[in-house]
């Protein structure tokens, strides 16, 4: 049996954490935990053995405040494109909790979920799957930036302190219906590219009405290959993470075996659901995120490929009190 612990979780109330906690308290091997979530300004259901705790990460009498006692802490909390605040959370905040974790006598381990935005993803070319060990090449941008800053400054810990850590890094990751609304025309597109800003609205309203999917192509034509991770997939990889002897100072790419290329969904969704499909050429590149590490190390197993993502999306009925909202666009 595990014995008893204490896990603080930053970005609780993401999608992220919030399919976390659901999975976290229901794994026997975590009945001995108790978890403290530090949130800043959204609402968390309650649970018996959750603690939750308001403010913010870049102050450090917050910060020492809440890991008091902690043994692991799971860092999920992000800004996106938010310049007056990313380096506030993303390197300030960080570093409180690093150094609170150094100095603490409980702390066992640091999970952070990185981004695969710290490569470039499809923003640039890459000719061969792209491993861990492929330089930072953020593209342009703070979010992307911050995640950078994230990653070397937890490894700097290792090789400071010798710190207890792990990333685990992400890319687009999907939920509910997700994969269906990152393929419309419409002004509910979650993510980029904004298909109508390529087409024009005019055009983007007839693809609307018949339902039309792009395809992605790059500058030559080809289309384009774009990695994604369920959020289910995702928790079972930091569920794996956890006190894993393999896990410390690693980082992982935790994403589907195969990248989504876009002229397989686009015939996909014509042969089961005769949708038509609109080729649009765009400045993006096909990348292919290996994950063979996490698997390997971890002995972690995605079980979303693209079927199974496009089917679940597609076949999601929202409830009146689940509204689609976006608190980030991508």
């Amino acid at each position: 049996m595990t014995t008893a612990a204490r896990l603080l979780i930053t970005g609780a109330t993401g999608k992220v954490g919030q399919a976390f906690l659901r999975r976290f308290f229901d794994e026997p091997r975590f009945e001995r935990f108790t978890v403290r979530a530090l949130v800043h300004n959204r609402p968390l259901a309650a649970h018996d053995r959750l603690e939750v705790e308001r403010g913010t990460i870049a102050d450090r009498e917050t910060v020492n405040r809440v890991m008091e006692g902690v043994t692991h802490v799971l860092h999920l909390a992000t800004v996106k494109e938010t310049p007056t605040e990313v380096m506030d959370v993303a390197v300030k905040g960080m570093f409180w909790l690093l150094e609170a974790c150094r100095e603490s006598p409980t702390f066992r381990q640091f999970i952070l979920l990185g981004g695969d935005n710290a490569v470039g993803h499809f923003v640039y070319p890459h000719p061969i799957p792209v491993t861990e060990t492929q330089r930072h090449t953020p593209y342009k941008g703070c979010y992307a930036l911050s995640k950078v800053l994230e990653e070397v400054m937890l490894e700097q810990y290792y090789i400071q302190y010798d710190l207890n850590g792990c990333c685990l890094r992400a890319p687009w990751i999907m939920e509910k219906d997700d994969f269906k609304y990152q393929l419309s025309f419409g002004e509910d597109v979650f993510g980029a590219p904004r298909w109508r800003d390529l087409v024009g609205a005019e055009q983007a309203d007839t693809y609307v009405r018949t339902g039309a999917v792009p395809v992605m192509l790059d500058p030559d034509g080809n289309p384009v290959k774009r990695n994604f991770v369920h959020v289910e997939d995702l928790v079972s990889a930091i569920l794996r993470a956890i006190d894993h002897p393999k896990a410390r100072q690693q980082t992982f790419n935790i994403c589907m075996d195969e990248p989504v290329d876009y002229r397989e969904l686009g015939d996909y969704l014509a042969q089961s659901r005769g949708l038509p499909t609109v080729d649009i050429i765009t400045e993006y590149h096909a990348t292919w995120l290996d994950n063979t590490k996490a698997k390997f190390l971890l002995g972690w197993r995605p079980v979303y490929d693209l079927k199974r993502m496009t089917d679940e999306a597609w076949a999601y009925q929202r409830a009146a009190d689940d509204p689609r909202i976006i608190w980030y666009p991508g």
